[in-house]
């Protein structure tokens, strides 16, 4: 979440405080299969994680003095953030850099090259620049390494570098117990042979010069892999290795001058995809990548459905209403978040409302509870509800998804509403199946579900 957020940000944590708290009460009087109610909890735990304990998610660029650490750093902000040595090495001692917007901050550790062969620009007082990247790291653990190697370089001195990582591996589990992902970069990707064919405007170029160019970051790539997984500590942590170009062009006011970044994108879905479930919807909110924006809002939308349909099992009728209704505000509102807006219980209550009566979950539950009634026992229908709270809540994260996050329309919105329900229903029906299940104590079957 953001360092500063206003009045109404925190009024609304506190509301959704109060629905999962309110939930997590529930869930200890249902009568259901304690496999069932611990799948319930961990999808409680997922929303707890990401709509009210986010943190800057947190990142050490380590490689040779040039290899483009402060570059990727800008890259990754799509601004000027952290400054270029173009010459001699421009970061000093190795320090967390918190870049910060109104969007939230991510922590980067930018470090001093390693075998650098100048006095950096900073003034550093470790007498070495592994020594300077050693102690930052005691003091915070970074949830993934960035391992960079510029493109002409990598088969240049690359033993010595990998040996500089394996220490920081080392130290990073000496002190905090945990070794994190390493992805391995390869930059400067752009000034391969041959040097004038741009790959982030691949369309514009002639396909052979395309193809050469791609067949000689290929070879980098796999030279870079093939030496990492030939040391033992540092191969099982390898989860990517990708040549790219990070190059922007400032002028000295901040205005960007040229971009010609390339797969900065797969980078950015790299990351979220291993780092903490607490880190992502900062970064999400950062790098401004609708796929991974829409994968959270999904992931957000069902474990929410799946609760509220747990919570429609309460054999009690009309007694769901509340806590499920409080629930999809509270999805409305976290999608609204991830796409960068404040988390905001009125502007989620506004959406709701705009969307029209008939949309609106709350009434949507009670329209089908009174046909319902009419046809079972009352004793049966809160159970009979829950695939009416599941498809309504599928319902309702499509279509915020479709406002906040796609930019549509009010009206786009309840067609999405309109759509999702439809197409929820039967699954709402297996996951009723398997809550009905549970009240009879059999476990819920396996499931990959988040």
């Amino acid at each position: 979440m953001p360092d500063r957020e206003t009045e109404d940000e925190a009024k609304m944590r506190k509301v959704i405080a109060e629905n999962i708290r309110r939930v997590e009460e529930m869930l200890q009087f249902l009568p259901l299969h304690p496999e069932t109610v611990k799948d319930l909890r961990a999808k409680v735990g997922l929303l707890r994680t990401i709509l009210l304990e986010q943190r800057a998610p947190a990142f050490a660029l380590v490689g040779r003095r040039g290899a483009g650490k402060s570059s990727l750093v800008n890259a990754l902000f799509g601004a000027k953030v952290a400054e270029v040595g173009h010459v001699k090495s421009q970061t000093g001692q190795g320090k967390w850099f918190d870049y910060r917007s109104e969007r939230g901050a991510i922590s980067v550790l930018d470090t001093r090259g390693i075998q650098e062969g100048s006095t950096p620009a900073e003034d550093d007082p470790a007498k070495d620049a592994v020594a300077s990247i050693l102690g930052p790291l005691r003091r915070k653990v970074p949830d993934v390494i960035l391992f960079l190697v510029k493109a002409t370089e990598a088969d240049s001195g690359i033993d010595a570098d990998l040996a500089v990582l394996e220490r920081i591996y080392a130290e990073i589990e000496r002190e905090h117990r945990f070794r994190p992902p390493l992805v391995a970069i390869a930059t400067h990707c752009d000034v391969l042979e041959p040097k004038g064919t741009r790959l982030h405007l691949a369309s514009a170029e002639p396909r052979e010069d395309v193809d050469e160019k791609l067949a000689r970051v290929s070879e980098v790539e796999h030279h870079l892999e093939t030496k990492i997984k030939a040391r033992g500590k540092l191969a099982p942590h390898l989860v990517w290795t990708r040549g790219l170009s990070s190059y922007m062009s400032f002028r000295e006011s901040g205005e960007l001058r040229g971009d010609e970044r390339w797969r900065v994108d797969e980078l950015v879905g790299t990351l979220f995809k291993h780092m903490p479930d607490a880190g992502r919807g900062t970064f999400v909110r950062i790098a401004r990548v609708r796929g991974l924006q829409e994968q959270l809002a999904t992931d957000l939308t069902r474990a929410t459905a799946v609760i509220c349909t747990g919570v429609a099992a309460v054999p009690i009728p009309v007694a769901d209403l509340f806590p499920i209704t409080a629930m999809q505000m509270s999805l409305v509102a976290g999608i609204a978040w991830l796409s960068g807006r404040p988390l905001d219980k009125k502007a989620a209550a506004e959406f709701l409302g705009a969307m029209g009566a008939n949309v609106g979950a709350a009434v949507v539950l009670r329209e089908g509870f009174r046909a319902l009634m009419k046809v079972v026992a009352p004793g049966l229908g809160s159970m009979i509800s829950g695939a009416i709270a599941f498809a309504g809540t599928m319902a309702v994260g499509a279509a915020a998804r479709q406002y906040f996050l796609r930019g549509g329309s009010i009206e786009d919105a309840r067609r999405a509403f309109a759509d999702a329900k439809a197409s929820s229903e039967e699954e709402g029906k297996r996951q009723e199946d398997e809550v009905r299940r549970g009240m009879n104590g059999a476990p819920p079957p396996p499931t990959g579900d988040a």
